[in-house]
């Protein structure tokens, strides 16, 4: 047998180990024509192969002879694989992210399943998930943003002022163009954003900030950019961190930082040092808790005001008297 067909027998061997069958050395033998010698060849082949794979993952896999089953099987896992329970809950986190089209989010959620999941468990993850894929409900603005993140992805990296035609309100139709700097790409309920600087020329004619605090742009809102044919200048001790910028946003109201502090008197304390990552419980009396957070913008308020007479502002006062004002307004629509 020359060594081509050798090599498709031994990978023929490999794969249905991986689908964790049983191969059975006699049986092995009749299938391919040749004598066990070469069989048991092939699976000290295999083994050397995944000794020599060993260190680049976690998990160890190794053919072992199961005399239950009177064969030799795969024990072990592949570490650059996801576990059953991991492919399981990173399906279900896209799926209720809504972030992708009903036709995007099948076509990423199969290559997953087919690219991370061992091939003995892909049906059984496949029938997990089929009917939530069935009944996905795709977002209104149906846009493909998949691309575009890549594209903007890109044009972070290679620090390049762009020019941008955004939809503010869907509802009016309006449309504004913007010069930015743009920082980061950022995930949050439902939609990827873009942060970024907005910037304008001074009269030297160079392109300074508008604002000290980022502007968010929805990414599916931008119809069109372009490059300028400028870049800026990234200053590394004040590089823009997106992770600190994401935990102290709230449903991405831009707006400058501040510091709230607010008494909470509900009953799980853990939630809200969740939802705020910067919270930090500054004093308690048995009844209500002093909570201190550092926040951007206003969009704080919408979730404050989803927590009902369980907070209460303290400061600033500038949004104590802003909430005041909100609540006396909802008030007097029922009244």
């Amino acid at each position: 047998m020359d060594k081509e067909s050798k090599n498709l027998r031994t990978l023929d061997m490999y794969v249905r180990l991986c689908e964790g069958k049983v191969l059975n050395k006699h049986e092995e033998a009749l299938r391919f024509g040749v004598d066990e010698r070469s069989i048991q060849r092939d699976l000290n082949g295999i083994r050397e192969y995944l000794a020599d794979h060993a260190g680049e993952s976690k998990g160890v896999r190794e053919i072992v002879y199961d005399r239950a089953k009177e064969g030799f099987v795969m024990n072990g896992s592949d570490g650059s694989l996801m576990s059953n329970d991991e492919i399981l809950a990173v399906s279900k986190i896209m799926l209720e992210s809504r972030a992708f089209t009903k036709k995007e989010i099948s076509i990423i959620l199969d290559k997953l399943i087919s690219g991370c999941v061992p091939q003995k468990n892909m049906k059984l993850v496949s029938d997990l998930i089929s009917n939530e894929k069935y009944h996905y409900v795709e977002l209104h603005h149906k846009s493909t943003v998949k691309d575009k993140l890549w594209a903007l992805g890109e044009e972070i990296k290679q620090t390049n002022l762009l020019e941008i035609t955004y939809a503010k309100q869907i509802a009016s139709k309006e449309v504004v163009t913007r010069v930015i700097q743009p920082l980061a790409i950022i995930f949050s309920e439902y939609y990827f954003y873009l942060n970024a600087f907005i910037v304008e020329k001074n009269d030297d004619g160079e392109y300074i900030k508008k604002y000290d605090y980022p502007a968010i742009f929805r990414i599916d809102r931008i119809k069109n950019y372009r490059e300028i044919g400028e870049k800026f200048a990234i200053i590394y001790s004040n590089r823009f961190e997106e992770g600190e910028f994401r935990k102290k946003v709230q449903f991405m109201f831009p707006g400058k930082l501040m510091r709230l502090q607010f008494k909470y008197t509900g009953r799980s304390l853990e939630a809200i040092l969740d939802r705020l990552p910067t919270a930090k419980v500054v004093s308690e009396d048995g009844e209500s808790s002093l909570i201190e957070a550092e926040v951007y913008g206003k969009g704080i308020i919408m979730w404050l005001l989803s927590q009902g007479s369980s907070i209460e502002i303290v400061r600033p006062k500038e949004m104590r008297e802003e909430f005041k004002q909100i609540l006396e307004d909802m008030l007097s629509m029922y009244n």
